[in-house]
């Protein structure tokens, strides 16, 4: 059984999806305004390891991740460089993958993008304002709270707190200051790439309206899982509730989830402080996989205190068990290692590592706690190199040792295993590096992508750096 903390209940809870046997999972993606950071690389890997743990007991995973292509940022940023929207964001998405596939996060079923669903978007906006819980101010529509009574149910804060204490979108036309924007009229500054028709004239969706029309238009109507990080508990998750519950009917998710912050000497990191990191700066000096170890450390929930200190412990205690395993993994091939092959002695490491693989499923069923997860690997390497030590395990039993570490290593997304790709790579890979550089500069985007996956399926992810094309190995399995 897995159980889950249900950020709308406030407690851990079972889980039971609302088909048996199928996961409905829906995650609020990035805004390409930008390259990823540290926050971005925590959010992701949290929920793939989410579809890992679901899938291992047995569910079947449908996992949406939205990209939110349209936003004031990316206009202020693309006019600021002196480009169009649409460039920034592929420039920008193309970079989030890159990163991800190095973090060893495996892809979405789908990424739906805002500007792919305007007329969905448009019509559930008319919905809403059929069922007199939206209203029109000139261009902009408004979604009115006080229509829907259930509104602060997910943040646990009553309309007079949200209104005295939350920051809001300013417009003194608005019904209640609370009130948000399902849909914002044209600007004469705006770019004509993101302006569209509609009944209340061009314009551009709102923030929220986008999630709750590609969550319901791609996974239903009622989700088992949404995702995202605590920062969108208010406004933007709240908002979801409010619309799609106001234009259907409850539950729009039965599960709401949010993995905790990344902090920066206690103060949260992030783009507008300043006070962030890059994954590109982050990968300069650490590899992927320590990056993915130090995510996993920390329980998803808790706040994480990003320093290089923290990033030097993961790759210390990384290296520890990859280097325990290459050990072994040499040892076993060796012609004879001349150890105890009796039937009872590979019995009994069978059954200690059976115990050890469910113990590990068992304690990321239990609300994805990877920092025990983590405790069980190292008890497994520290139970593999005590069989060396007493000579009690045979070639067989090594190998059952290290069948077990790897099934465990897989539930968390780590490669704890040694592999030629660390340590060379194939002058045809840096060929197809290079001509996917090229296509690049020629914005030839679909080729790019075309080489870049076949890039991945080889074993690797390319960083692109002022420098040219660097071969990154994946950090996943």
């Amino acid at each position: 059984m897995i159980r889950i903390h249900n950020t709308l209940t406030g407690k851990v809870e079972p889980f039971q999806p609302l088909t048996p046997g199928d996961v409905r999972m829906y995650v609020c993606g990035i805004t390409p305004y930008d390259v990823c950071h540290v926050g971005h690389a925590r959010c992701y890997v949290v929920f793939d390891l989410a579809r890992r743990v679901l899938k291992a007991n047995g569910y079947k995973v449908r996992y949406v991740q939205n990209f939110t292509d349209v936003d004031d940022k990316i206009i202020a940023r693309a006019q600021e460089r002196g480009i169009k929207t649409t460039e920034l964001v592929r420039e920008n998405i193309e970079d989030f993958f890159s990163k991800m596939d190095a973090l060893g996060v495996e892809r979405a079923e789908l990424y739906p993008k805002v500007t792919e669903h305007i007329p969905d978007i448009i019509a559930l906006i008319k919905t809403l304002v059929d069922k007199n819980v939206a209203y029109r101010l000139g261009g902009d529509v408004y979604f009115s709270v006080k229509a829907f009574p259930a509104y602060g149910k997910l943040s646990k804060r009553s309309l007079h707190e949200l209104r005295s204490g939350a920051r809001v979108e300013v417009n003194k036309e608005k019904h209640d200051p609370l009130d948000f924007a399902l849909w914002k009229g044209s600007k004469p500054t705006d770019p004509p790439e993101v302006s569209w028709d509609s009944p209340w004239g061009k314009g551009r969706p709102g923030w929220h309206i986008e999630c709750s029309v590609m969550a319901m238009k791609h996974l239903g109507p009622h989700l088992d899982i949404h995702g995202g990080g605590l920062d969108l508990i208010f406004p933007h998750h709240e908002n979801e509730i409010a619309q799609s519950e106001a234009a259907t009917h409850p539950p729009f998710a039965a599960f709401w989830m949010h993995n905790g912050f990344v902090t920066l000497n206690q103060e949260k990191m992030s783009k507008s402080l300043g006070n962030f990191f890059t994954l590109s700066e982050v990968f300069a000096k650490y590899h992927p996989s320590v990056v993915r170890y130090m995510l996993l450390a920390v329980h998803y929930r808790s706040p994480l205190d990003f320093s290089s200190d923290v990033l030097d412990q993961s790759r210390n205690a990384l290296a520890g068990l990859k280097d325990a395993i290459a050990r072994a993994t040499r040892v076993l091939k060796k012609q004879t290692l001349g150890m105890d092959d009796s039937e009872t002695v590979e019995a009994k490491v069978s059954a200690v590592v059976e115990g050890f693989v469910k113990e590990c499923l068992a304690v990321l069923s239990d609300d994805f706690n990877t920092p025990e997860a983590l405790a069980v690997l190292h008890r497994m390497v520290a139970y593999l190199e005590k069989q060396f030590a007493g000579n009690m395990v045979s070639r067989s039993g090594i190998r059952t040792i290290l069948d077990g570490l790897q099934q465990a290593s897989r539930l968390l997304g780590l490669d704890l295993f040694p592999s030629t790709r660390d340590l060379f790579v194939a002058p045809e890979l840096t060929e197809l590096a290079q001509r996917r550089d090229e296509a690049r500069q020629k914005k030839d985007w679909k080729e790019a992508d075309r080489l870049r996956q076949e890039i991945l399926l080889q074993g690797y992810v390319v960083e692109d750096t002022p420098q040219g094309p660097r071969l990154l190995p994946k950090a996943g399995v």
